[in-house]
């Protein structure tokens, strides 16, 4: 099999797509409260970062196009750049027991380790609940929310939807542009897009 049938047939397999209108919670509107435990053992709500800006990232170890962003370490780069801004970043797991991508709560914390994830929190959510709530559809597909508690962003982390590591550099990352529209006061110019990746393992 050459290199573009392969890619293909990975691209085909691996991303979960809809073109019709997608996400049970639309940008603008107010962002869906939930609580979940972290891999560090400690309970987090949504709630408890009012006055912040908080990023939900869906993950999953075991999907290409994550390992893609963590790799080498663009994912954490981001994670750590914007947590020192005073950002929450979460990352959520909503891979179901028995399927590709679920852990322990021991399992997600060495993993969160291994990775030097820089996130503010590794969350569970093997129930799925959360991930319904916000219609998290691939791995990953990220969330900006607002201080006061709107999504300012939702959909894919950018443009190129690839495997290839290179794309990274040459692709506009649709979540760091709508955090620098939002903190400068700007209007947000993509702020949904249609997420990439492999489907949420429900």
């Amino acid at each position: 099999m050459n290199i573009t049938k392969l890619w293909n047939y990975i691209l085909f397999s691996c991303v979960c797509l809809s073109l019709a209108a997608f996400g049970s919670v639309d940008t603008g509107a107010r962002a869906p409260d939930f609580s979940l435990n972290g891999a560090d053992g400690n309970a987090y709500s949504l709630s408890d970062f009012r006055g912040q800006y908080v990023v939900l990232e869906w993950t999953n170890h075991g999907c290409p196009f994550v390992a893609k962003f963590y790799r080498d370490g663009h994912m954490q780069g981001w994670q750590k750049e914007m947590t020192e801004k005073g950002v929450v970043w979460l990352q959520i797991c909503s891979s179901a027991m028995g399927k590709q991508g679920y852990l322990s709560r021991d399992e997600a914390k060495e993993l969160y380790t291994a990775n030097g994830s820089a996130s503010t929190a590794y969350l569970i959510d093997a129930s799925g609940e959360v991930g319904g709530l916000y219609d998290a559809r691939t791995t990953p597909h990220l969330f900006l929310i607002s201080p006061d508690g709107m999504i300012l962003y939702q959909g894919a982390i950018d443009s190129i939807r690839s495997l290839m590591s290179s794309d990274i550099s040459k692709a506009t990352n649709y979540l760091i542009a709508a955090y620098s529209s939002a903190v400068a006061g700007e209007p947000i110019e993509n702020p949904t897009t249609i997420p990439y990746g492999c489907g949420v393992k429900y």
